[in-house]
């Protein structure tokens, strides 16, 4: 597949989920995404609301995180956190797998939040972050199966906040569950066009980072387009 402009803008979700981020820089993000045409915006739940007015009337999409950044949460909590992010005006919930419970091999619990927070989520865009590098490599598969079956719309595979980011072999593990059934999304450590472009070309149909403006310079200077 050619990695072009118009491709690479479909995929971006440029991020800022900093605990530091200001109003003035979501507003930022926002009239960035809107001006190079990036998918959507990944924001904090405190943020939604402003995000989701600096980009109305706009086909930028509003992402939220729920569950986030350890995914140990109550059940309860991060299916009221995926309600109040669509109420908010979120259009995409990406959320946090109970990786502990996966690893103490409570698959069923696992199961049961992942459905319970998909019904939440109902015609939105539904997301699950499997955390590969928490997972580990050998359980990559069996956790993006157990998203894939709850209904998830994405596996994506990591907060930024675990152990490692995005790589290729995460990316081709999860595409090889995910085949033509959802999507993958790329997140964490995203920081070059090469990166990004590597990550594509592996399977991953969305990537989020917060080097998104830096990536598309970089882009634009590879691709010879404006």
């Amino acid at each position: 597949m050619a990695i072009t402009l118009d491709l690479l803008r479909r995929t971006i979700e440029s991020t800022l989920l900093a605990a530091t981020a200001t109003e003035a820089a979501v507003e930022a993000l926002c009239a960035e995404a809107v001006e190079r045409g990036f998918h959507g915006v990944c924001v904090a739940p405190c943020r939604v609301a402003r995000a989701a007015a600096a980009l109305a009337g706009t086909p930028v999409r509003v992402v939220s995180v729920a569950g986030f950044p350890l995914g140990s949460q109550t059940t309860r909590t991060k299916v009221a956190e995926v309600e109040e992010l669509l109420a908010l005006g979120a259009a995409e919930v990406d959320l946090v797998m109970n990786v502990g419970w996966f690893l103490d091999g409570r698959i069923s619990p696992v199961s049961q939040e992942l459905r319970r927070a998909r019904a939440a989520a109902g015609d939105a865009v539904f997301k699950v972050i499997v955390e590969t590098a928490a997972v580990g490599p050998k359980r990559v598969r069996e956790a993006a199966a157990l998203a894939l079956g709850a209904g998830a719309d994405f596996l994506k595979t990591s907060t930024g906040y675990g152990p490692g980011g995005a790589t290729i072999p995460d990316v081709r593990a999860l595409k090889q569950v995910a085949g033509s059934r959802c999507g993958v999304k790329a997140s964490a450590g995203i920081r070059s066009f090469a990166q990004a472009r590597d990550l594509i070309a592996a399977g991953a149909d969305r990537i989020g980072t917060s080097a998104a403006g830096a990536i598309w310079r970089e882009a634009v200077v590879a691709l010879g387009q404006g």
